[in-house]
């Protein structure tokens, strides 16, 4: 294929019966960009390209065998009919952190910008510009970040369990000692109170090493790929006991049109944040749970009409932050509910009511649903609670 050093293409031009000109400063531009470029037809042949992209396309004809042939990604394999696509439909689409294979620098990541090409007047599609950003070095580094920040999260996290673990621990060889003592000056009736408050201790450490384990998996396959809604309902049906023994009452309004989730570990989130609710009900009162699809997304939304949220609600979701007394809680409830959602590519939200009491809203993207298999209802199930009140709204 010859290109004219003018920037002109001939023959192969795009615009056919006319003169495809850059002018001189055009072709500096082209030519000067960091980017990689590839004009291309209909018959997604190569028309044009500047240096930087050179190294996909040299030696090829074909903008769609250029790709496919260093290519490793399996989620790009068609990639002629990929290209295709963009020039029937007129509408531009992105391919990113497409893996390929460069023979002289290994595996590379490309993010490529496929715009379809039309006349100048807006006429018929006649190809493409292919825009070519090799982000190996940029994603290289954001993952040695990622990394570095991960490495002092841990730090962090570890100073926390010594300080957690230390407490209990510091207990436990105090009344070890004074049973050791009272068995000396023959306090025989002291033993067994000193040693019950050492296994108190040692169950609290217990309880912290338990919720560390599932902070760390983030796993709870209590179902397989299970509506929201039934998910919910399977929350509620297991701590309805705790519901009753506080005084709790638990509404549930779900929408017909929740999609499944895979897993799922959402229901260690919603065990947690009625859970969290009920706590928050001392003297009793309503959590109110409702469901609903918003703007492409799944929404579950927890409200209670208990003490609300603390001042510090910025810290609510650090691993050890509690408003619990001593013993009743570890403060990693919540941290373990934001990692499992945003596994989901989801986000959860707390937020005061101005009525009283304390909200929190789950979002999880349809797009990391699953959709309800044939023969699933929408997730709803007839099962009654007790103290619990459900409605459906379609």
């Amino acid at each position: 294929m010859a290109e004219d050093p003018s920037g002109t293409t001939d023959g192969g031009s795009p615009f056919p019966g006319q003169r495809y000109e850059l002018g001189e400063t055009g072709e500096r531009v082209f030519t000067c960009l960091s980017l990689g470029l590839v004009v291309f037809d209909r018959s997604l042949d190569i028309i044009h390209h500047n240096p930087a992209a050179e190294f996909l396309v040299a030696g090829f004809r074909s903008i769609a065998e250029a790709l496919q042939s260093g290519t490793l990604d399996s989620r790009y394999q068609n990639w002629r009919q990929a290209l295709a696509s963009v020039i029937d439909r007129g509408r531009e689409q992105r391919f990113d952190q497409v893996i390929r294979h460069d023979s002289e620098q290994g595996e590379r990541l490309l993010d490529l910008l496929c715009i379809p090409l039309s006349s100048e007047g807006g006429g018929e599609i006649s190809g493409g510009i292919l825009v070519i950003e090799d982000v190996t070095a940029v994603v290289g580094m954001e993952k040695r970040l990622a990394v570095s920040e991960r490495m002092a999260a841990v730090g962090n996290l570890a100073a926390r369990v010594a300080h957690e673990l230390n407490n209990p621990l510091d207990g436990i060889l105090r009344y070890i000692n004074l049973a050791l003592r009272a068995g000396e000056i023959g306090k025989p009736e002291k033993i067994t109170e000193y040693l019950t408050q050492a296994r108190g201790g040692l169950l609290r450490m217990t309880e912290i090493v338990r919720e560390l384990v599932a902070f760390s998996r983030s796993t709870a396959t209590a179902f397989d790929d299970a509506g929201i809604n039934t998910v919910v309902e399977e929350a509620v049906k297991v701590m309805s006991d705790k519901a009753v023994a506080a005084g709790v009452s638990i509404v549930c309004t779900l929408s017909e049109d929740m999609p499944a989730v895979r897993g799922t570990s959402l229901f260690q989130v919603f065990c947690n944040l009625i859970k969290n609710a009920i706590d928050a009900m001392p003297e009793g009162g309503t959590l109110t749970i409702a469901t609903q699809v918003v703007n492409g997304e799944a929404v579950i939304r927890f409200e209670d009409s208990g003490i609300g949220l603390p001042e510090e609600m910025d810290k609510i979701f650090e691993p050890f932050f509690t408003t619990k007394p001593p013993g009743k809680g570890t403060g990693l409830g919540l941290p373990i509910c934001k990692d499992i959602v945003e596994k989901y590519n989801g986000k959860i939200t707390p937020q005061r009511r101005p009525e009283g009491g304390s909200a929190f809203t789950v979002r999880l993207p349809l797009e990391s649903c699953a959709a309800m298999r044939p023969g699933v209802g929408s997730g709803v199930t007839r099962s009654r609670f007790s103290r619990a009140r459900k409605e459906t709204k379609t």
